[in-house]
């Protein structure tokens, strides 16, 4: 069974990642096995980015109006660094 089609968290697919890596960095692998490692990699990376994105949408940045009032804005609708907007 493939991590896609298991339901791994967010820490369980970096613990496997980290893993994989430290394999991957001892070199001492056979070619093949050393390919299966890297796309298991790439799909766990993925995994990763998927479950960032999704936690990243549910942000909710808290400011206080000049009422003194508390206004929820979604990550999303902040403007990004460069001043655009991320719509």
């Amino acid at each position: 069974m493939s991590f896609e089609e298991k339901e791994i968290n967010f820490e369980q697919a970096l613990a496997r990642l980290e893993e994989v890596v430290k394999e991957l960095e001892d070199g001492r692998l056979p070619l093949e096995k050393s390919l299966e490692l890297f796309e298991e990699g790439i799909r766990l990376t993925r995994i990763c980015e998927g479950r960032l994105a999704a936690a990243e949408q549910r942000i909710t940045i808290l400011t206080v109006d000049e009422k003194g009032g508390i206004i929820q804005k979604q990550l999303d609708s902040l403007p990004s660094p460069g001043g655009a907007r991320n719509d």
